[in-house]
């Protein structure tokens, strides 16, 4: 029932609440949400249903009423909300009438609350609370836990080197890994982001932001290099079987179209394949973004000059929906940022929406 309808129910012989003003008067009802009650009986059915249920009072008459429950003055509420004590006065009398009871006792040492008043006061202050914690939640970013995919060698020669310093930047950020070598696995539709390799073909409802290039480059041990340079003939070559066509091609863009590629050890993944070349198995393909680890702690080194460029890039990918969701900018800030101070990524800078192909990047 409406505020005007329990006025309604009054009769002649009861006297009204005096407010000072025309409680029938259009901006009156407005006030005391009539007009949007009103709005809602007429309008959307949507609308029809939020007040179907959900009937709130005025959030500035709570405001009112809950300041000077707490203070136990209608002059401090009216100081602390900067508005006339006459207002905080029509809002609390507001409230009383629609609720149908009194909230304070007014006497000559002040305001007191009922024990209805005390139950409202503290139901509002810890609504009041919850929304202004919320409200401050989204001012500071406060983040949810992230489900992130992503390439398995990508994970252990980039991100987890850097992870103290992702913490550092975003101590709150909490995220879940999943590793995969399998680009089937890395779909933006099963994490909240994927780290993954695209090719730079559009795809709508995706944003890919791209992070590495991704060219190869054969590595080996420094010990296989001692006698001068590597003869690809004789040393064994190291294969990647989610990546079969590496060597030929790198071979082929080195303008060694001579050199067998049959033979040698294959491994399940490309962190293998580099572990045995660390080893001193023979030659591995590497990808040259991701080899300053090994580079750094002289366990590889390139066992030949010759750099193989690819169309493909590490991106990292998630579906536009995802866009302002502060936990994923922030990650996807502070990991674009890394790339970029790494120096490799020299593709062009900036979001787009792009298609990530399944199978091996060429």
């Amino acid at each position: 029932m409406s505020f005007l309808s329990r006025l309604s129910l009054l009769g002649p012989g009861r006297s009204r609440p005096d407010f000072g003003y025309d409680l029938t008067a259009p901006r009156a009802n407005d006030f005391l949400g009539g007009g949007l009650e009103r709005e809602s009986r007429l309008g959307h059915p949507a609308g029809r249903a939020i007040m179907a249920s959900r009937r709130l009072p005025p959030l500035h008459a709570v405001r009112a009423f809950e300041a000077a429950a707490r203070h136990l003055s209608i002059t401090r509420a009216a100081d602390e909300l900067n508005v006339t004590v006459g207002a905080v006065s029509r809002h609390v009398r507001a409230l009383e009438v629609r609720m149908g009871t009194a909230l304070f006792l007014r006497g000559s040492r002040g305001l007191v609350l009922t024990s209805a008043g005390k139950a409202f006061a503290d139901s509002t202050r810890e609504a009041l609370d919850r929304i202004a914690d919320a409200a401050e939640g989204l001012h500071l970013r406060q983040f949810r836990r992230l489900s992130v995919g992503v390439y398995g060698f990508f994970l252990s020669r980039f991100l987890l080197p850097r992870w103290l310093a992702l913490k550092t930047a975003h101590p709150e950020l909490e995220i879940d890994l999943h590793t995969s070598a399998n680009p089937v696995d890395l779909l933006a539709s099963r994490y909240d982001a994927v780290i993954a390799v695209s090719d730079g073909e559009p795809r709508a409802g995706l944003v890919t932001r791209p992070l590495l290039p991704i060219a190869t480059v054969p590595v080996c041990s420094p010990a296989l290099l001692k006698d001068g340079a590597l003869d690809f003939t004789s040393v064994p070559l190291l294969h990647n079987r989610p990546r079969p066509d590496d060597w030929r091609r790198w071979l082929d863009h080195a303008q060694l179209t001579k050199v067998p590629v049959r033979g040698g050890s294959s491994f399940e993944s490309l962190g293998l394949a580099i572990e045995a070349a660390t080893a001193g198995l023979g030659a591995a393909i590497a990808i040259e973004s991701l080899l300053a680890p090994d580079l750094a702690h002289l366990s590889l080194v390139r066992a030949h000059p010759i750099v193989r460029p690819t169309r493909r890039h590490f991106v990292l990918e998630y579906e536009q929906r995802m866009a302002d969701d502060p936990a994923v900018a922030a990650f996807a800030a502070w990991l674009s940022d890394a790339c970029k101070q790494q120096g490799g990524n020299k593709a062009a800078a900036g979001t787009s929406p792009r298609k990530r192909t399944v199978g091996t990047e060429r």
